[in-house]
């Protein structure tokens, strides 16, 4: 049993102020015996590895190891994973609640704290440690029986969680995976599309099953919950950048394009993936939701002469050379180094006869780069 007044409590945060604002508000509360200090999760686990520790309170947003990493290693640790966690963060978006929700954080607190909310998530926590429900406790032996290789055992207790909370899609989710690694594959499905129709928030289930069709290339259904993870959380984004470009890969294009719309609608000027499912739509040949992204990341980015560039690019290889020469041109003004975009425009204007004008960008090209063999084939061939 934990003693709340005398037990031992691990505070970690980056910010020395808010370590110290915890602390007053503990000694304020007659909480904790204890208290040791980290300023980031890595530290705080070399901590919970030598000392014996009842709560840890941990900040969400850190430099070198973030909270959720921190809490992910304490639940993968079968020395410290029972142990009770709070966390803070001063920010309220659904990813971090998402986040810490999934790998069991026992409350989230949002700065600024004030004493009556952090002594009410603390009891709160430390009761449950202290008086854990029969669905908890048949979930740990559960997880040790998996641990041991023992999974007849370990469903039957997972089943044993579930029949104590029937609404709790983790309990469900887990109880799937376990007969996913049993071969039970069925029921597998089975648990995890029970797990998502009881809980609409949960991302991590809709992710097993988007991963679970596409296993078994129902390419429809993999896309759909995939689609549907995309709703809930920003995690799983780059997945989803990797699925479109197998979709593509195996011609399922008209997939791809509905995977690849879910998560541009989404993001808000973030150029980096935009830019890479543009590329991957060029290299695959999908020109027309190319040409529809590139028209909505130059209303974005107007000057990025990247986009320009590429956009030259598309509307070349659609065969529209005028349009193609615009966008190179206005790429050539924005480069740094802009020998690529000046061979584009001298082979299109040699394209359309305009040998002066070929010439004199070749020469500046020649100029810059006076081993250039493209120039030097191009100048040779005029």
């Amino acid at each position: 049993m934990i003693d709340i007044e005398n037990m031992a409590i691990l505070v970690v945060d980056d910010n020395k102020s808010m370590r110290s604002i915890v602390k007053k508000l503990l000694q304020l509360l007659n909480i904790g015996g204890k208290i040791y200090f980290a300023e980031n999760g890595e530290v705080g686990l070399a901590i919970l590895k030598e000392n014996k520790v009842d709560l840890a309170i941990v900040d969400w947003k850190m430099p070198v190891m973030n909270g959720s990493d921190m809490l992910e290693a304490i639940r993968n640790d079968p020395q410290i994973r029972d142990m009770p966690v709070l966390m803070i963060t001063g920010e309220s978006q659904r990813d971090v609640v998402y986040e810490v929700a999934e790998i069991e954080v026992d409350a989230y607190l949002l700065k600024p704290l004030t004493p009556v909310m952090l002594e009410r998530k603390i009891k709160d926590a430390i009761q449950k440690a202290n008086e854990p429900d029969e669905a908890t406790l048949s979930a740990r032996r559960a997880k040790v029986f998996e641990e041991s290789g023992k999974l007849d055992l370990a469903i039957e207790c997972q089943t044993k969680a579930v029949a104590c909370k029937p609404k709790a899609s983790r309990l469900k989710r887990n109880l799937g995976t376990l007969y996913g690694k049993k071969g039970m594959v069925d029921k597998m499905e089975e648990c995890l599309l029970e797990a998502a129709a009881s809980n609409d928030q949960d991302a991590v289930t809709r992710h097993l099953l988007s991963r679970f069709y596409w296993e078994k290339k129902n390419w429809d259904k993999a896309v759909q919950y995939a689609c549907a993870v995309l709703a809930l959380t920003n995690r799983y984004n780059d997945t989803a950048v990797k699925m479109g470009k197998q979709l593509l890969g195996v011609k399922q294009n008209n997939l791809a394009v509905t995977l690849f719309t879910n998560l541009v609608d989404k993001l808000e000027k973030q150029l980096p993936i935009k830019e890479s499912i543009l590329g991957l739509c060029v290299e695959s040949g999908e020109m027309g939701f190319a040409k529809t992204l590139l028209g909505r990341l130059l209303d974005e980015f107007p000057s990025q002469h990247g986009l320009l560039f590429k956009a030259g690019e598309i509307y070349e290889h659609l065969g529209d050379d005028d349009k193609a020469l615009k966008y190179y041109l206005a790429a050539d003004q924005t480069m740094i180094n802009p020998v690529e975009s000046k061979l584009k425009i001298a082979r299109l204007y040699l394209k359309k006869e305009k040998v002066i004008q070929a010439d004199d960008l070749i020469a500046q090209v020649l100029r810059l780069e006076p081993e250039n063999e493209e120039a030097r084939a191009l100048r040779k061939a005029i």
